[in-house]
């Protein structure tokens, strides 16, 4: 089942990277051309490596880490026109994906 949670987690962050990197490049960035947002990305590659290697400890401080992105994308939603607020929606889902994965991941991998 930790295998399950692992896998979830790495996948979901991975994507949310992709995600933020296309939003504020191309698909729908704030201003033409691309939008200094796209920095939002870097603290998700902080991370990066301690979830590929299953790091307990990292699962641990990133799934608060992730609570920034679940936040902008409930206001990203709620205040962008719609190309933006179907990838904000997007942002949301990835990130509660991450964190109920970690917080899984963290409880299943404990010592007894």
């Amino acid at each position: 089942m930790s295998r399950t949670a692992y896998l979830a987690a790495c996948i979901s962050l991975v994507a949310l990277i992709f995600l933020g990197l296309a939003w504020e490049l191309r698909l729908a960035p704030l201003h033409p051309g691309g939008s200094a947002l796209v920095f939002k990305v870097l603290p998700l590659l902080l991370p990066l490596f301690g979830i590929l290697h299953g790091k307990r400890y990292t699962y641990k401080w990133s799934s608060l880490l992730i609570l920034f992105y679940f936040a902008e994308g409930v206001v990203r939603t709620t205040t962008e026109a719609p190309p933006a607020r179907w990838l904000a929606l997007a942002e949301i889902a990835l990130a509660a994906i991450f964190f109920a994965a970690a917080v899984s991941y963290v409880r299943q991998t404990r010592r007894q």
